[in-house]
């Protein structure tokens, strides 16, 4: 009876340390995700120098802000998969390496081809790194409620990385060139190595069939073609060349015959049978409408503050910031929303006041308006920080425990994708309604006008070579074009915003609870190294003996 009693209180004891254990697991799956989210927004306040330095043509700008997201959505499938088999804190560790490697290389760059490559670069290395965290965190909160808190601090570290990103990148500007944007991943990579060696336990799926590396290079090259298409559709070039409607076809004949194969396939890339899933799809779509506004309107934004309202890099990120706080505020008050309005109408009315931000932000012209930027940008933020939390929770918990990891590569890549996506559309719906508006000004010759209807910062410098009243006229017309484009670009958004509200009603009405076991790993630093083989319902073998701990 003796032993029996002690054995039970070891049991106890070990299920207490896992529930504070997988709360340590969070604190690590959120540095890796700032990693990533820094990343994604630090350059938007330099694209303007970056511009000047290396003076790119007007495709090779959207790239070089755009390959990060694209290469990043293209092999997420790939590495999350290449987790599964050979240690997700494994791939992780180099993908943390490779990012400060490839942080170092775009640092240094000195022309735009240069720079696109260490940005296809840093996507690699993030695409090694994001799987992880929502799979595990999938895994290691079982229960819905405590699942539902763990994603609300996780989205909020992504908002934090949203804000720091402009702010930081703002800060460096004032006081060194553009590529120390690129620097600041360095410091962070060096901190999370060995944090995520000692803390992070090894961990593996099942195993069970080949990788489908084939299926992977057909949808990376499928999303290249396709998304290099949209770009030109709205590019200075003719919308039906051969260059434009080539890639298109290419891109939707590609990702076609991708989701035939992974249909045919026993052990799929993609469990496609997920999606015959109504909330699942859903939640997918709504994270890509979501991602699709919120990075093109930054971008956007970003320009319209320095090039139209001359505020410096700095002050465009202060400018910014009431958006990101107001984000890291939904997501702190996701879980309670959630359990309070369900997925429907929390995902629905994020899509709504989402969108009376953006119809609000019209109200933007040539002049300065920070009252009306402060109101739009929170609304802005808090909108579209709730549409995200309550589609990630809810497809999550739709997707069937031994899909998590699946189903994590799905949610990120879908936000990856809706991030490039809208890069790409929105700056293509911005180029079309810029560019017709150089065209006839007065004393402004032909060539000068085509060279400047390129972007608003080679406006500015086709009208300083110009001089005189030409340039003064070509600089006020570029200016007035570009606020006009803002203005179109802000409508098209809110019409996509407001296909997601409706898109949302598909959504389950009411939260659903159901408990469950799972073995919640602890610290390298507190146990023996360990792999944990997750069987996708939550048990876990270690030392040959099943082992079920309950998450309290």
């Amino acid at each position: 009876m003796s032993g029996t009693t002690t054995a039970a209180a070891a049991l106890r004891r070990r299920a207490a340390g896992a529930g504070a254990n997988r709360w340590v697991v969070l604190v690590v799956l959120c540095v890796s995700l700032l990693l990533v989210a820094v990343d994604a927004t630090v350059l938007h306040v330099a694209v303007p120098a970056v511009t000047e330095d290396l003076r790119p043509g007007a495709l090779e700008l959207l790239w070089i802000v755009d390959a990060y997201p694209l290469v990043c959505a293209s092999l997420l499938i790939l590495f999350g998969t290449l987790g599964d088999r050979v240690g997700r804190r494994r791939v992780l560790l180099l993908g943390y390496a490779l990012f400060g490697v490839a942080s170092g290389l775009a640092a240094l760059a000195d022309n735009a081809p240069m720079l696109i490559l260490a940005r296809a670069l840093l996507g690699v290395g993030g695409a090694m790194i994001m799987p992880a965290t929502l799979s595990i965190l999938r895994q290691v909160f079982p229960d819905r409620r405590e699942r539902a808190l763990a994603i609300g601090l996780w989205s909020a570290v992504a908002a934090v990385g949203a804000a720091v990103g402009p702010l930081l990148g703002g800060l460096l500007l004032e006081h060194f060139w553009w590529g120390s944007v690129f620097l600041v991943n360095i410091p962070l990579m060096l901190v999370s190595l060995p944090v995520g060696r000692i803390l992070l336990p090894e961990s593996k799926g099942d195993g069970s069939g080949p990788w489908d590396v084939a299926g992977a290079l057909m949808a990376a090259v499928g999303l290249f073609a396709l998304v290099l298409g949209v770009k030109r559709l709205g590019g200075g070039d003719s919308a039906t060349g051969v260059w434009t409607v080539l890639p298109l076809l290419l891109g939707a004949g590609l990702l076609t015959a991708f989701v035939r194969r992974q249909r045919r396939r026993a052990h799929p890339l993609v469990d496609l049978r997920m999606f015959a899933r109504p909330a699942f799809s859903t939640s997918v779509g709504c994270i890509v409408l979501a991602m699709l506004a919120l990075v093109g309107l930054e971008l956007i934004a970003a320009q319209y503050l320095q090039l139209v309202l001359g505020l410096s890099p700095l002050e465009t990120g202060l400018r910014l910031l009431p958006l990101t706080v107001a984000a890291m505020a939904a997501g702190l008050a996701g879980a309670r929303l959630l359990r309070g309005f369900g997925p429907r109408r929390m995902v629905c009315s994020g899509f709504c006041l989402t969108a009376g931000a953006v119809v609000l932000l019209t109200a933007m012209g040539g002049q300065d308006n920070a009252p009306l930027l402060l109101v739009g940008f929170v609304l802005l933020g808090f909108g579209l920080e709730t549409t995200l939390f309550g589609a990630y929770e809810s497809m999550l918990s739709e997707a069937p425990p031994e899909r998590a990891g699946g189903a994590a590569a799905i949610g990120e890549t879908s936000y990856q994708l809706g991030a490039g996506i809208g890069i790409a559309l929105l700056g293509s719906v911005m180029n079309a309604a810029y560019a017709p508006g150089l065209t006839g000004v007065p004393g402004v010759p032909t060539t000068a006008s085509t060279a400047a209807g390129h972007s608003l910062g080679e406006a500015y410098e086709v009208a300083a070579q110009l001089g005189g009243p030409a340039g003064d006229a070509l600089r006020q017309a570029a200016r007035h074009s570009f606020v006009h484009g803002l203005h179109v670009t802000l409508l098209v958004s809110a019409g996509l915003l407001l296909l997601g509200a409706a898109m949302a009603l598909r959504l389950p009405r009411v939260m659903q609870c159901e408990p469950a076991a799972v073995e919640v790993p602890a610290p390298r630093a507190a146990v023996e190294p360990r792999v944990l083989h997750g069987d996708g319902v939550g048990h876990a073998r270690r030392d040959g003996v099943d082992v079920r701990e309950t998450a309290s």
